[in-house]
């Protein structure tokens, strides 16, 4: 892909095709080296419904689907807006990046993101999160997330053109409304996804992530 033309980086996901295998949060883990209580991407699993009797017999009706999320480089990203000392920036490209020299660990951005993107690391005492392997993007590769999804539910590119290509929506259970930062994200939802917005549902791997 030519970084000419490209305004706005963004992350496509087709929820309907993820298994959950996690292939792309250890892809991130081990390309960029991080602890292992730092996920740059996190695979969250959303379960839900429940158990109903028929007669004498109980029937399952319970649903469940992942979501692959990491930084959403949005459009109108708070936690910049957050950072006293402005060390949040966000390149002509579109991806946000953090000015590590600039960072006194305050974690007020860290506060402040609804998608909790940002993580911050005890070692070096200043926070961390995607960049969106803007080094892989300069000769020419996917990040490494994209790069591992054996079902190719990952996709990217400029967020004009993935829309034209794809179609999708920013708000998916348990993620905030879009309007809040403008994401740069487009997700195919799972079939049961509307399920979650009118039953009772919840991310059950917050242990692991």
């Amino acid at each position: 892909m030519d970084q000419t033309f490209v305004r706005q980086y963004a992350f496509y996901f087709d929820a309907s095709a993820c298994t959950g295998c996690k292939a792309c949060q250890a892809a991130c883990k081990d390309r960029h080296d991080l602890p292992a209580d730092i996920l740059w991407r996190r695979v969250y699993e959303v379960a839900g419904g429940t158990w109903k009797k028929e007669g004498s017999v109980w029937i399952p009706a319970v649903f469940a689907y992942h979501l692959s999320m990491a930084c959403h480089h949005c459009q109108k990203p708070i936690c910049g807006e957050s950072c006293p000392t402005r060390a949040i920036y966000k390149r002509d490209d579109g991806i946000v990046m953090i000015e590590t020299l600039a960072c006194i660990g305050c974690r007020y951005c860290e506060w402040a993101c609804p998608y909790g993107a940002i993580q911050f690391d005890p070692s070096s005492r200043v926070v961390t999160k995607c960049h969106f392997c803007y080094d892989a993007l300069a000769f020419g590769e996917p990040p490494a997330c994209v790069a591992a999804c054996p079902m190719r539910a990952l996709d990217f590119g400029d967020m004009a053109e993935l829309g034209k290509k794809y179609a999708g929506t920013r708000e998916v259970f348990p993620l905030p409304e879009a309007a809040l930062t403008e994401p740069a994200l487009i997700v195919k939802p799972h079939r049961d996804a509307a399920r979650a917005t009118k039953e009772t549902a919840e991310v059950a791997n917050w242990e692991e992530i």
